[in-house]
């Protein structure tokens, strides 16, 4: 049975745009799985697979229900041993959780400084005023406060990319000679800013973009593939 994944999208379904759901995608190809993506609103979420979670990404693969991509990378583990490993070994889940924690708590909160009012422009009515409640709420900021400094945010995301930038001066990936789980968390991050804004606000020739530009086309340009 093919599995599904629910993503979420904007007004406009062929643009998932979630950077945890984007690693999700990678890892379900990086295992050579086959599924259906059903990208959903934001307020649609809680609608699905009688209120499972008020977020995605959720996996439904048979009988199992999982959600949080880190959750769902581990289930696919486990479920799949056969199949290309995500992480490599116990150290290389270890690994991804820093990863992990590097870019939800330093990328993500850059590329919400930039990214916040391109997101809520990709909306329909009804999820444009859940997302300015809920994230003006969460920020203590208006969207247009956020957008009066996002040319100052983009200035200073090379800086907050450094320690990627760093490691790749080592080696082509997070994962060593080959992609890991952790490469796809942080593709997923920049992807996310991709789809949003159009684009990932680095020189051409900075290592970061060199490695993003090889991570889209991984598995066939699945992820180029969206505009």
């Amino acid at each position: 049975m093919t599995m599904t994944l629910y993503s979420l999208c904007g007004a406009d379904a062929a643009r998932p745009f979630s950077p945890h759901c984007w690693k999700t995608v990678m890892a379900l190809h990086h295992k050579g799985l086959a599924f259906e993506e059903r990208p959903l609103a934001f307020t649609a979420i809680p609608t699905i697979e009688g209120g499972f979670s008020k977020t995605v990404p959720i996996l439904r693969d048979g009988q199992e229900l999982i959600s949080d991509s880190f959750r769902i990378a581990l289930y696919l583990e486990e479920a799949y041993p056969e199949q290309p490993s995500l992480f490599g070994g116990q150290g290389g889940v270890a690994a991804a959780r820093l990863v992990e924690g590097y870019s939800q708590h330093v990328v993500h909160t850059a590329i919400t400084k930039i990214a916040l009012v391109d997101i809520h422009d990709m909306l329909a009515p009804a999820d444009q005023a859940y997302f300015r409640k809920s994230r003006e709420e969460r920020l203590g900021r208006t969207l247009e406060d956020m957008a009066a400094g996002r040319d100052a945010a983009i200035a200073a995301l090379p800086a907050a990319l450094q320690p990627l930038r760093h490691m790749l001066g080592f080696q082509p990936f997070v994962g060593g000679a080959t992609p890991l789980f952790g490469d796809y968390i942080l593709f997923g991050a920049l992807q996310w800013l991709r789809v949003t804004t159009g684009a990932i606000h680095l020189p051409a020739d900075d290592p970061v973009s060199l490695w993003f530009d090889r991570c889209l086309e991984f598995h066939d340009g699945v992820a180029h593939a969206v505009a």
